[in-house]
């Protein structure tokens, strides 16, 4: 098994030379070292890790346990309890249960506050050590610590975790008049379905427009990518390309009798868009398709194959790059583990930095996607980050729909519970001046009104209250002309 790694780092004329110093190394540190090595650790997780991280960061060598955690991630099915959380530093809020989940059974209400998770008080954690413990909970029986508005008394509930169904297209509805909004918070096997499906709901060809959001999506199934590209080109237009050292060229078209649909299109984009999100997006940009808009993505395009090796072994490896239409290598090109001014072979695959669209525009190459548009998330002020840091919003908005009873769609945050907010942030010792409230004012009016949304409607209707303050949709609307 070592002799075939080593293959890939030298040439059949080099390969005897490696191999002997590498024994003459093994052997005299076997012999003379103070203590006795074990060779599979040496081999294992030094001689081989140490070979591959030469070649990319992505190009892993897994041993017999790690091959047997992988197989069995691959496995897994998604489990939790059906609880929308709001996660702060050492505090989670809940702002939803869903119907007939373990959450909504128990008795777990929109504005409670889980203070402990089996028997672990979540206020002593930082907040990596708050995400490990909420995810670990997801997997077995979990005893929650509650406290609920205008009760005492602390809470305890049960839940088992189940199977929970998460589309990947999560969010569809009308932004503006005649205009869809469409998120995609990953590629799964159905995506490119769901995302047809969805269009449709909403007008289908009849739209004015469409503003699709793959922000924060990390990729996923290739051909869900393909499928929903493919929604938006002519049949015959090519959508990406695959090219490899080892491995024949192949490139993907939009087949023939595809639904299509021609309104205009835009799509948010950010760092953490990646891999299927960035074929997507390239696709569109290179054809002039759509108008990116939003921050550069992260630059993930390669292949990876896993080889079952012997002794249990695996070994994932880097065998090729997705290109965009234009030729344009969507792979970043990453120097981690490298040495100062050490350059890796598959970071030259691209030498060309400017492309032409099928228009003649000129993007940018060199790894990831640049939007046409570059725009980013307003910057928090003071009085913004004690408000999300602290919860108090959340914990007012129960106050506030106990106090107004049924909340209807066409509720509005009223200059009067305006004024009654800023008594309850005063009780709790957060007392912003006139000039910092009276610049944050229409900005708290929109949070509040989304977090009584989100436990009143919906977090789905509370995003769509949030939409109306985020720029880069706001850019969106302007260059599909709604704005």
């Amino acid at each position: 098994m070592l002799l075939a790694l080593l293959l890939l780092a030298a040439e059949p004329n080099e390969l005897e030379l490696a191999i002997r110093k590498f024994a003459q190394v093994y052997g005299l540190v076997e012999e003379q070292a103070a203590s006795p090595i074990d060779p599979n650790p040496a081999i294992y997780e030094g001689a081989i890790p140490g070979m591959l991280r030469k070649l990319d960061p992505h190009t892993v060598f897994f041993t017999p346990g790690q091959f047997d955690q992988l197989k069995e991630m691959e496995k897994s099915t998604a489990k939790g309890f059906g609880t929308v959380v709001s996660v702060l530093p050492g505090r989670v809020l809940v702002l939803q249960t869903v119907a007939g989940t373990p959450s909504a059974r128990a008795g777990i209400q929109p504005g409670d506050e889980i203070l402990a998770v089996n028997g672990v008080r979540l206020d002593w954690l930082s907040m990596d050590q708050l995400i490990g413990l909420l995810g670990e909970s997801r997997r077995r029986e979990a005893k929650l610590d509650v406290r609920r508005q205008g009760n005492n008394r602390m809470m305890q509930f049960t839940m088992i975790p189940e199977e929970l169904a998460s589309p990947s297209v999560d969010r569809a509805y009308e932004i503006a008049p005649g205009i869809g909004y469409l998120r995609a918070t990953s590629f799964e096997v159905p995506t490119g379905k769901l995302a047809k499906e969805s269009i449709e709901k909403l007008g289908g060809a009849n739209l004015k427009g469409l503003v699709l959001d793959l922000r924060g999506n990390p990729g996923g199934v290739l051909t869900s990518a393909l499928e929903m590209s493919a929604l938006f080109l002519p049949a015959g237009k090519r959508l990406m390309a695959i090219r490899g050292r080892a491995r024949e060229a192949e490139e993907t078209a939009v087949p023939k009798d595809w639904p299509r649909f021609d309104f205009p299109l835009a799509i948010l984009v950010n760092e953490k868009s990646a891999s299927a999100s960035e074929i997507v997006a390239g696709a569109m940009q290179d054809y002039d398709r759509a108008t990116v808009i939003g921050s550069a993505t992260y630059g993930k395009g390669l292949v990876q194959s896993v080889f079952p090796l012997s002794q249990g072994t695996g070994m994932a490896l880097t065998t090729a790059f997705y290109f965009t239409p234009s030729g344009r290598s969507i792979q970043r090109p990453l120097k981690e583990g490298l040495l100062e001014g050490q350059t890796p072979r598959w970071a030259s695959l691209e030498e060309q930095t400017e492309f032409l669209t099928e228009k003649g525009r000129k993007v940018r190459g060199g790894g990831g996607i640049e939007p046409d548009v570059l725009v980013y998330p307003e910057r928090a002020t003071r009085l913004r980050e004690v408000l999300d840091a602290s919860g108090v919003l959340t914990q007012y908005a129960t106050v506030a729909i106990g106090k107004a009873g049924k909340i209807e769609p066409s509720f509005t945050v009223s200059n009067g519970l305006l004024d009654d907010l800023q008594n309850y942030l005063s009780e709790r010792n957060i007392r912003p001046g006139v000039g910092e409230w009276s610049a944050d004012r229409e900005w708290i009016r929109n949070r509040l009104h989304q977090e009584i949304f989100n436990q009143a409607l919906g977090v789905e209707k509370g995003d769509e209250v949030e939409a109306r303050r985020d720029p880069v949709i706001l850019r969106a609307l302007e260059s599909l002309g709604a704005r």
